[in-house]
């Protein structure tokens, strides 16, 4: 895996955990004669065209030719989970990890499910487990960092999204609305989440990022705007012009 809760798409979490091959599925993956890699391939396939119940077919027939691969029980686990089968896809996780101890992405999956779940201090547990194994996956830590601010632990969320940025500045760029942020509940959530963004980017003298995150917090409603006159974090943010465009200053309502 390659590559952050209401009724948004289920397929949001696949792009958060894994690049998937864009190949055609074959025909008859199913067939004794196909390999182990050509039925991973067909699965790969299918799932690339959301027909998750053929990929879930080939990755199972995969398995019973090689029944201890971690990999194969990880994909398997993922095209469970755009499918919505929960239950299907923490079982197929959990056999990832039982196969391999040290599969950073199949914990991550794992905490996946338990997100989903509402199961939150499991799924801190299990991308700890993640991050322990592969510091430098930025996701990881987006996904830890969007599981504490679900639990109202933003001190915790925001180190995790420095942490983010810092290995990756474009990951949430790429995973915002799509990752497991796009599962945020209400408006008032990510009215929340884009004010702790502003934040994190004043504090890493990143002015345009913090002034787009600040406007997005002012479009969903956030409710304290002016604490950008308040919060140290924002001084430097605050002598750039374009601020009292977004939030005008005191003076000047």
């Amino acid at each position: 895996m390659r590559s952050l809760i209401s009724t948004f798409a289920i397929t949001a979490f696949i792009l958060v955990a894994c690049v998937v091959s864009s190949a055609s599925p074959q025909q008859n993956a199913s067939a004794p004669s196909i390999s182990v890699a050509e039925l991973e391939k067909a699965g790969d396939a299918y799932r690339a065209q959301k027909d998750y119940p053929q990929a879930i077919k080939s990755f199972q027939e995969a398995l019973r030719k090689e029944p201890k691969n971690a990999k194969l029980y990880n994909k398997l686990g993922l095209a469970e989970l755009a499918s919505g089968d929960y239950e299907a896809a923490r079982a197929s996780f959990t056999k990832a990890t039982k196969c391999d101890r040290n599969y950073p992405e199949a914990w991550n999956d794992l905490g996946v499910v338990s997100f989903v779940e509402k199961k939150y201090a499991a799924a801190v547990k299990n991308f700890n487990k993640a991050i322990a194994l592969n510091e430098t996956r930025a996701n990881f830590h987006v996904n830890l960092g969007i599981t504490y601010f679900t639990m109202n632990q933003t001190d915790r969320a925001m180190v995790q999204y420095t942490r983010a940025l810092e290995l990756d500045p474009e990951t949430l760029s790429r995973s915002s609305n799509t990752g497991l942020s796009a599962q945020l509940a209400t408006r008032e959530d990510r009215a929340r989440l884009d004010f702790m963004m502003a934040k994190i980017y004043a504090n890493m003298g990143n002015n345009d990022a913090c002034l787009t995150s600040l406007q997005k917090a002012k479009e969903n409603g956030y409710a304290n705007m002016m604490d950008v006159y308040k919060d140290e974090c924002f001084s430097e943010v605050r002598k750039d012009p374009r601020l009292a465009e977004i939030v005008p200053p005191p003076a000047l309502k």
